[in-house]
């Protein structure tokens, strides 16, 4: 049997990390991105739009199989992404009904013109965008500024290269 022993050091240190948690939750609470403006969500008020990537740097910074992990999710991939869309530029129209993803905006301000919502959405730097089956979209970079977005998602198929 292995003893352990708890110093004021040790106290100090899981405080700290405490106090850095509690921080961040503080912090990101309030940074949800923009979302669909009341009254404005309806399904599918906006048609797919065939467009091509334009302007776009599309990054895979990592990836994990997550069949070969504790959650054993079969036939599914972590991946982390990074984007960088230059002014005008543009991501293709894509469906995230069998790909959640989180967006990180790190740089610059984009707006996301999704199906189910009739009005365009800002998102800003700092704010993060949750994206769940029933989101299909397409974002422009319409300001003078370079948008840099960091993306977590879950993808199926590896071969599936929509951003």
């Amino acid at each position: 049997m292995s003893k352990s022993t708890v110093t004021p050091r040790t106290i100090r240190q899981g405080l700290a990390l405490a106090a850095i948690i509690a921080g961040s939750l503080a912090t990101t609470s309030g940074a949800i991105a923009g979302e669909c403006p009341a009254g404005k969500m309806q399904p599918n008020v906006r048609p797919m739009v065939d467009t091509k990537p334009v302007g776009v740097t599309d990054v895979t910074l990592g990836s994990i199989n997550l069949e070969k992990q504790p959650a054993n999710i079969k036939d599914r991939e972590l991946r982390f992404r990074k984007l960088t869309i230059e002014p005008g530029g543009i991501v293709p129209w894509h469906s995230h009904d069998d790909r959640p993803a989180l967006i990180y905006v790190q740089q610059g301000e984009i707006v996301e013109y999704a199906s189910n919502c009739a009005d365009p959405i800002v998102h800003k730097a700092g704010e993060i965008r949750p994206e769940v089956s029933g989101t299909s979209h397409w974002w422009k970079n319409l300001g003078k500024e370079t948008v840099i977005l960091y993306v977590g998602d879950v993808r199926k198929d590896p071969h599936d290269h929509n951003m």
